[in-house]
């Protein structure tokens, strides 16, 4: 079943269709999600309640568009929301995030290193460097996703970069061992 037949299932009353729609996309918005908060079990909560929220509003999707870019848009939101509870309720430590795996091409302390600096940025700084870095996406598709012209894109993930570029410099410069002078 393809994206358009399960949309128009479900529009007819089929909700099993939907779980096409769910297995086809869990998966990326588990990790987007935890890009955005940097917890696996936020993570989870906010891409169920996002799947939730899209059920409901299907009947609004334009069949013309492709579904996951509308749907990044619904759990955006949920991840924002989420942050924001998270934030007033502040029982949740930050440390306990895995953002990244380590690959053949990186070892693990630097791994551990982004992942330490990336959990510093704001959200919206987090969210743009892995959208763009770690899904691949172009400056369109960022456009797209985010619902903001390509050059604020542009700007915003300069800015971004930068930014975490300083918290990597600051890590790196802090855990140098001093040197006594004799």
């Amino acid at each position: 079943m393809d994206d358009g037949s399960a949309i128009l299932a479900c529009r007819a009353g089929d909700r099993q269709a939907f779980r096409h729609l769910v297995e086809r996309y869990q998966a990326q918005a588990i990790g987007h999600a935890i890009g955005i908060l940097g917890n696996r079990e936020d993570a989870r909560d906010a891409v169920q309640d996002a799947f939730i929220d899209a059920f409901q509003a299907l009947k609004r999707f334009d069949a013309s568009r492709s579904f996951y870019p509308w749907f990044y848009v619904i759990l955006r939101n949920r991840c924002y929301k989420s942050a924001s509870a998270r934030s007033r309720e502040n029982t949740k430590s930050i440390e306990e995030t895995e953002i990244l795996e380590p690959s053949a091409r990186t070892s693990y302390e630097e791994v551990l290193l982004l992942e330490w600096a990336l959990r510093r940025l704001a959200l919206e700084d987090r969210e743009i460097i892995t959208l763009k870095h770690l899904d691949g996406l172009s400056y369109e598709e960022l456009s797209e996703r985010l619902g903001i012209p390509a050059g604020t894109v542009m700007s915003r993930l300069f800015h971004a970069r930068r930014r975490l570029r300083e918290q990597l410099t600051r890590t790196v410069v802090n855990s140098q061992p001093e040197v006594k002078a004799q």
